[in-house]
């Protein structure tokens, strides 16, 4: 059964690309069939993942648009079984010239609809605020993955992101849950990192990944190589870890087909 997983926080650099570049990566290893789609127009995951992103002549704002066939979106990435539907900053303008246009929340999903049988997972990078952008991810989505850093304000906007959340889910897509939420950045060495991990646990009633992502060296050079952290450094404190976030998502995913 095929999954759309939307990686979102409105609040920029907690991670989300990061999680969004690796957690595919990671899924991909363990032989599933994964696309990711970059829905930011900064196209860190697109970059990230070894593709060009001022190279590519058919992104996801050429697909939104209907200037673009999906098959001729696709590109092939740094990782085997793992292609990549890039962005670049042509889509920041994307909300502009969708104004006119009619269920301009269902755009994508219109178009994953088609192939999201030919996948077991479809991971969408959403960009770092609550625009048409997140809400087009949201509607098409089956679930929302939340990255949430390990410092002071984390909780901060972590209210409004549940909110749009659940308005999301009474408006326009039903079926919407919160995957779970998952830490980053998180360092040892640091009481404040352990405290805001016991305020949000005691504070949110919602699923938290037992996973905890590290604040790890290998982890912030990695995009730079354009590759994830399994194929820049596998036995690096970041790989683990994501590849144990895989494993906790592909868990749930047995559990739920149980239910």
């Amino acid at each position: 059964m095929s999954r759309i997983i939307a990686v979102a926080n409105q609040k920029g650099g907690v991670g989300k690309t990061t999680t969004a570049i690796n957690l595919s990566a990671c899924l991909a290893e363990k032989n599933k069939k994964v696309l990711t789609l970059d829905m930011d127009p900064q196209g860190n995951t697109t970059s990230g993942l070894g593709v060009d992103k001022n190279q590519a002549e058919n992104t996801v704002y050429e697909l939104i648009l209907d200037e673009s066939e999906l098959s001729e979106c696709i590109y092939p990435s740094v990782m085997e079984n793992l292609p990549v539907i890039p962005s670049n900053i042509n889509l920041s303008g994307a909300e502009i010239e969708l104004i006119g246009f009619e269920n301009k929340e269902y755009l994508l999903k219109s178009k994953l609809d088609i192939i999201r049988s030919d996948y077991d997972y479809i991971i969408i990078d959403c960009p770092p605020s609550l625009n048409l952008l997140t809400i087009n991810a949201m509607a098409a989505a089956d679930s929302v993955i939340v990255p949430i850093q390990c410092e002071y304000y984390a909780l901060e906007g972590l209210s409004q992101l549940i909110h749009t959340i659940d308005l999301i889910k009474e408006r326009l897509n039903p079926k919407l849950e919160i995957e779970g939420v998952v830490f980053t950045m998180y360092d040892a060495r640091t009481n404040l990192s352990l405290q805001v991990v016991e305020n949000v646990k005691e504070n949110l009633d919602k699923n938290i990944y037992k996973t905890i992502i590290p604040r790890n060296v290998r982890l912030a050079e990695a995009p730079s190589y354009g590759m994830p952290i399994n194929m820049y450094d596998s036995r690096s404190a970041g790989a683990e870890a994501y590849r144990y976030l895989a494993e906790e998502v592909i868990e749930k995913e047995d559990e739920n087909e149980w239910l």
